[in-house]
């Protein structure tokens, strides 16, 4: 027997399989809705959020609150530092570069921060304080983040009982 096929039973295949594809599926669904409207990179954290959630469901990162509660914080964090960005190139063109980038750099402090203290830490949360700041975005693609966060995290809820953890 192969190295790999002592780690992972049939059985088990079938439910990385069931898994990995209902992860795909929701990703698609909410691609297909979200994506009309909104920046693909900002979109892309999802991507990162539907592995934690279906990957290691009964992980504390994947629970509702940290899924969330992270994106809610990744948020406030990001367009607070994509404001402040905005407002200091309007006074000061010539070091936008560099103002970008240490605004780009707080946000994810500042969201890491907030998530630690407020128990609601994920990872793709804080990237999206990030690309916040480094890519255009309005209070729409906000909402559209916030609804394809909620319903990930409703379609991981209903199905949760078919899961397990893959890693």
């Amino acid at each position: 027997m192969s190295r790999i096929q002592e780690h992972i039973r049939t059985d088990d295949l079938k439910r990385y399989a069931l898994q990995c594809g209902l992860a795909g599926v929701v990703v698609l669904l909410l691609l297909l809705v979200l994506d009309a409207v909104t920046q693909t990179v900002l979109i892309a954290a999802l991507g990162a959020s539907a592995f934690v959630a279906f990957a290691v469901p009964r992980s504390l990162h994947s629970n509702p609150r940290c899924l969330i509660g992270g994106y809610l914080i990744g948020i406030l964090s990001g367009a607070s530092m994509s404001m402040i960005d905005a407002s200091i190139m309007v006074s000061s063109a010539t070091m936008g570069h560099a103002v970008m980038v240490l605004c780009g750099a707080i946000a994810i402090s500042l969201a890491m921060f907030s998530m630690v203290v407020t128990r609601t830490e994920h990872p793709p949360a804080a990237a999206l304080a990030l690309g916040l700041v480094i890519n255009e975005w309005n209070v729409l693609t906000l909402v559209v983040v916030l609804i394809g966060v909620i319903a990930l995290s409703v379609v991981k809820r209903m199905v949760l009982p078919l899961l397990m953890d893959l890693i």
